[in-house]
């Protein structure tokens, strides 16, 4: 465990690092409230144990800082405290410290308190792990391993408070496997679901490293293109169309007599800084006109060719 110590006494401090490092944790030092913010910055200690009475920003001022920076509470915070104050021993822990010693210390002490100080941030670490495995479970699709739509409409609120940040465009299209009921009642719904999995991971391939592909649900898929204008997204989704229908995963009913697939595309920009929202209503109308099209094709949202005829 790393372990700041913060404290204006050289004699102090020093004899703090030395219990630290007895205890077998790693320790480093700061000898005022702004150095030790600066460390705690620096490394990221998983304790810090500091004097309340530090040069610069105090003890107090410390502790409100790294609670301030660490809302979750992975850093365990020990105060020191003299003997004769205990109000101090309330201040701190307002301030938001776990525990607190009395000077001068007692190694023993120190030890005991960085034991419990070690359970509790390994504790923390794991309960940690749990959550961030478990908000991607809860934005993965089982079937593919793609993000699913909660992770989509994450992302697109952030590239649209980007796109209106720094006025950078983007487009986002909306695809479906053609005729998947009628291939699905054929086939089974196990070779369904390889055939959603196969194309899944054909359009992977076939996308940018900056782009990205999400299933948006059943046989339909979303894929967002960052810094794509119009002409771009096209050419983009209709690689992605092409490499799908060169599968050649045998589909009777379809006219190619193989999977196609069918892709609605909308773009973001500055000059049409529309909702994120409205982009996959936008994407997902121009589907279903590639739908009605006879399919295996890809088409731009309608209000986008104005924006077209405009030359943007």
């Amino acid at each position: 465990m790393r372990v700041l110590v913060a404290d204006g006494d050289q004699e102090s401090r020093e004899a703090l690092e030395s219990a630290v490092r007895k205890a077998g944790h790693e320790s480093i030092a700061a000898s005022d409230g702004d150095a030790a913010w600066e460390l705690y910055l620096e490394r990221s200690p998983h304790a810090v144990v500091a004097d309340l009475l530090l040069p610069g920003h105090d003890g107090l001022a410390l502790c409100r800082r790294i609670r301030a920076q660490d809302a979750a509470g992975r850093t365990y915070l020990l105060v020191l405290v003299s003997p004769t104050t205990s109000e101090d021993v309330l201040a701190g822990l307002r301030a938001g410290a776990d525990d607190y010693l009395v000077k001068p210390i007692d190694p023993a002490a120190l030890h005991s308190r960085l034991m419990v100080a070690h359970r509790v941030t390994t504790l923390q670490a794991e309960l940690a792990r749990y959550r961030s495995a478990l908000s991607d479970r809860t934005r993965t699709d089982p079937l593919t391993a793609l993000s699913n739509r909660l992770r989509l409409s994450e992302d697109l609120a952030s590239m649209h408070e980007r796109g209106q940040r720094y006025s950078e465009r983007f487009a986002v299209a909306v695809c479906s496997i053609d005729g998947y009921t009628g291939y699905r009642e054929q086939q089974g719904e196990a070779a369904a679901d390889r055939s959603v999995g196969v194309v899944a991971s054909a359009i992977a391939a076939a996308v940018r490293k900056s782009d990205q592909l999400y299933r948006f649900g059943g046989a339909e898929f979303a894929v967002v293109l960052p810094h794509q204008a119009w002409a771009g997204a096209l050419a983009a989704m209709d690689r992605i169309r092409q490499t799908v229908q060169d599968l050649g995963i045998e589909h009777e009913a379809n006219p190619e007599g193989v999977l196609t697939l069918s892709v609605g595309v909308s773009t973001y920009s500055p000059a049409r800084p529309v909702t994120s929202e409205r982009l996959i209503e936008e994407a997902d109308q121009a589907l279903s006109r590639a739908r009605s099209k006879g399919a295996n094709t890809v088409v731009l949202a309608e209000p986008d060719q104005e924006t077209v005829k405009q030359g943007w």
